[in-house]
């Protein structure tokens, strides 16, 4: 069994390239703060994780191992958790409207960057568990 080929490994190498995509959107949206006719972006990841791990995504359908890259794919493709990028198109904060929040992009570019780095850090003990499993000893 390859555990970085498994569903918990690419869940949280998935979370990861979302807190970065996440961190780009909300530094765009920073950056045109003052911009007329800007609309704010946002990233939407964690409610289709927690979809396909209640069973309501293609998550929990049956799905064929692949040996070989020669092999058909069967069921779901663990590639189908992405991050997706939303437009909030309906409000308005200024007069030029723009719909930019400074004090909410600000908060929520530290609620991303405390994620991401509790993400890096699982990553780095389920790392560090496997490297004591192969060599046997604590690192």
């Amino acid at each position: 069994m390859n555990v970085l080929n498994g569903a918990g490994f690419n869940r949280l190498t998935a979370a990861i390239g979302a807190a970065e995509m996440r961190q780009q959107v909300i530094s765009n949206n920073v950056a045109n703060v003052d911009t007329p006719y800007f609309k704010r972006s946002e990233v939407v990841f964690e409610s289709i994780l927690e979809q396909q791990m209640n069973g309501f995504g293609p998550a929990k359908q049956l799905a064929g191992r692949k040996t070989s890259e020669k092999h058909i794919t069967i069921g779901p493709n663990s590639q189908a958790l992405a991050p997706k990028l939303v437009s909030d198109q309906t409000s308005v904060m200024n007069n030029n409207v723009n719909n930019v929040d400074i004090d909410r992009e600000m908060s929520l570019l530290a609620k991303n960057q405390l994620r991401y780095n509790a993400l890096v850090q699982q990553l780095n003990h389920e790392m560090s568990m496997m490297r004591i499993g192969v060599e046997g000893r604590a690192v």
